[in-house]
């Protein structure tokens, strides 16, 4: 697979998850394991640009795709963003929430919809897998809105 931009080959056993494989064998601690159910998106990546969940996905199930952990995305507009709207406070969730809100935006932009028309509500709903525990979603959708401007 590719992580980041470089090849990696690598013998997994196949129970291995993508969030382990990232964590544990690459050394990619921005992928965070918060409840490793797939409950609180703390584990999103992109896989070939589109946001999982990865303590839920087998690294196996990824050979020959492209993964993209925070790490790989800076720096981002996003990143300011979320800096700028406080949309971040202890910072635990705020990797897998910029995948995820990444991820969101091709979505978006892929449904062929205008990113303008995108209001609170949408972001709200579209980012409802990602969890903060600490509360910042208000800064967490002003920074989305601000980069569909």
């Amino acid at each position: 697979m590719r992580v980041n931009g470089a090849e990696e080959k690598l013998d997994v056993e196949p129970w291995v998850s993508l969030a382990d494989l990232l964590r544990d064998r690459l050394g990619l601690t921005g992928v965070k394991k918060g409840c490793d159910q797939g409950a609180c998106g703390a584990c999103t990546v992109l896989a070939d640009g589109t946001r999982i969940n990865s303590c839920l996905a087998l690294a196996v199930q990824y050979d020959g795709k492209e993964i993209t952990t925070i790490e790989g995305v800076a720096p981002h507009p996003l990143q300011e963003a979320f800096v700028r709207h406080d949309g971040l406070q202890c910072g635990y969730c705020t990797p897998g929430q910029i995948c995820s809100a990444i991820g969101m935006l091709a979505e978006h932009a892929a449904s062929g919809a205008d990113p303008a028309a995108l209001d609170e509500a949408e972001i709200r709903e579209r980012m409802s897998g990602n969890l903060c525990r600490c509360g910042a979603y208000n800064g967490i959708v002003d920074a989305i809105k601000d980069v569909t401007r």
